[in-house]
């Protein structure tokens, strides 16, 4: 096999892997590369979904106006990573790493930078992976491993975690430590998919670092003999039932639950707050991930209303009234959510406010009133829709919305989804927050779905990567 052909096909196994792998930990993600295999040879690039589009100027003057990215020559087989990127690869949306190696000159990895994101450590640990699975296919040259590559690539989710968990502890200067991260990992996972008599778990399990327990506030401790282990998912669940609702915790010093404490926690401490079907992944103060369905994953799980502020911001509301009325959807949403009923709220800016048939109140509820904002957050729990309106009140509830078939309709997303579509397609001042039980958001406006995801296609056998320089006068 031609050099050539050996590397369009590594880079296409790794980079689809990569993608599918970070899509499944994030929303749907695009990934990007620019490489140079010898010292002297120019860049490439290769970037099939677009990832990179508009930002030519930035990498014209990083690559072809200077040379400073190639490095100083590497003889040993260790791969240098270099994750705080240079100011030429700051790029607004998108995370990047940088790498050296002996057998790959360099190589710049490139993915979607999404607005949800807890943190982005995980995932730049999971660009380092690809770095060093890159450099070491080209450092053997065997078509036999590319398979295993892409492979490894798609289930990286916990070693991300636990890596970037490692580094960040590391960093904070707990380099002697005798916590095992892993065993601690996939105890939350078991715990967050165990139920205790029809409920899922809540409460905050937290690991201590042994030299520090000491200082920890015990409640009550366990005699050594009758410390449960921490792999003890069952024993571990029924425990956090005199936690929940509190503000106690179970302390744990990485193998097993040691008693119930309460008040701050010392050192870097680690943390899993369980909240029924999803849960918190805590390193001290900073929030690292969520865990849900057996899978960590990157996103906050708060409500991503940008598209909702997009629109605001093409009415003619003061900027006021905009800040605040995307406080009072914010809340709102997110009250639903983690009750766990849908709901729809129709947002009209309209100065002639829309009539819409519902119940309606003999005076409107000030949602700038905490107690009415409350109220409108159980009225959310009847069938139909709330009518909020530009003077940030609400006008109604249980509203019905009808109106023509439209294309774009979807029987998979149910009735509120569909009716939204079909309302706001005759209604141009509306725009539709349809959240669902199950969590998803979606925004609507003039028939359409602001929030569709986008699915992108398996990268699949690519053709050699083009020259940086031709990419970009292209």
């Amino acid at each position: 096999m031609s050099s050539s052909s050996f590397e369009n096909i590594c880079i296409s196994h790794i980079l689809d892997g990569l993608r599918d792998g970070l899509t499944h930990f994030s929303q749907p993600s695009r990934v990007a590369l620019i490489y140079a295999v010898e010292a002297g040879s120019p860049p490439r690039i290769c970037d099939p979904l677009g990832l990179l589009e508009g930002h030519q100027p930035k990498l014209r003057d990083f690559y072809l106006y200077s040379n400073k990215w190639r490095g100083k020559d590497i003889n040993h087989n260790e791969i240098h990573v270099i994750e705080n990127a240079g100011d030429g690869l700051d790029m607004a949306g998108i995370i990047s790493l940088e790498a050296h190696s002996r057998f790959m000159r360099y190589q710049a990895w490139f993915t979607d930078e999404h607005p949800d994101m807890c943190s982005v450590g995980p995932t730049k640990r999971w660009l380092e992976y690809a770095a060093g699975l890159l450099s070491q296919n080209f450092a053997t040259c065997d078509v036999q491993n590319l398979d295993t590559a892409g492979f490894v690539l798609q289930h990286c989710g916990t070693h991300a975690v636990r890596d970037f968990i490692v580094d960040e502890r590391s960093r904070q200067g707990w380099l002697d430590t005798r916590i095992r991260i892993y065993p601690f990992l996939d105890a939350v996972l078991g715990v967050s998919e165990t139920q205790e008599e029809g409920e899922w778990p809540r409460g905050r399990v937290v690991v201590v670092e042994p030299s520090q327990l000491d200082t920890v506030r015990f409640v009550c401790r366990f005699p050594e003999t009758e410390q449960p282990r921490i792999q003890d998912t069952k024993h571990v669940r029924k425990l956090l039932q005199a936690v929940e609702e509190s503000g106690r915790v179970l302390v744990s010093d990485g193998q097993r639950i040691l008693g119930v404490a309460i008040g701050p926690m010392p050192g870097s401490y680690l943390a899993a707050q369980f909240s029924g079907r999803h849960g918190f992944l805590w390193l001290r103060d900073a929030l690292i991930c969520t865990f849900y369905e057996g899978r960590f994953h990157s996103s906050n799980l708060r409500a991503n209303l940008v598209q909702l502020e997009e629109q605001l911001l093409e009415t003619d509301m003061s900027m006021a009234d905009q800040h605040t009325l995307m406080q009072i959807v914010s809340l709102m949403v997110n009250r639903v959510r983690d009750r766990k009923h849908g709901c729809t709220l129709v947002i009209d800016t309209s100065h002639d406010r829309l009539t819409m048939s519902g119940q309606h109140f003999e005076k409107p509820l000030d949602l700038q009133e905490s107690s009415q904002l409350k109220l409108a957050c159980s009225l959310a729990k009847l069938d139909g829709a709330l009518h909020v309106g530009r003077d940030l009140k609400l006008h109604g509830f249980g509203c019905l919305m009808d109106g023509r078939c439209v294309p774009g309709e979807n029987r998979a997303r149910g009735a509120r989804f569909n009716s939204a579509l079909r309302f706001t397609a005759e209604h141009e001042d509306i725009v539709v927050v349809v959240v669902s039980a199950d969590r998803p958001v979606s925004i609507i406006k003039n028939g359409v779905e602001l929030t569709a995801a986008c699915h992108f296609q398996h990268i699949g056998r690519l053709k050699r990567p083009p020259l940086l320089a031709e990419w970009i006068m292209a």
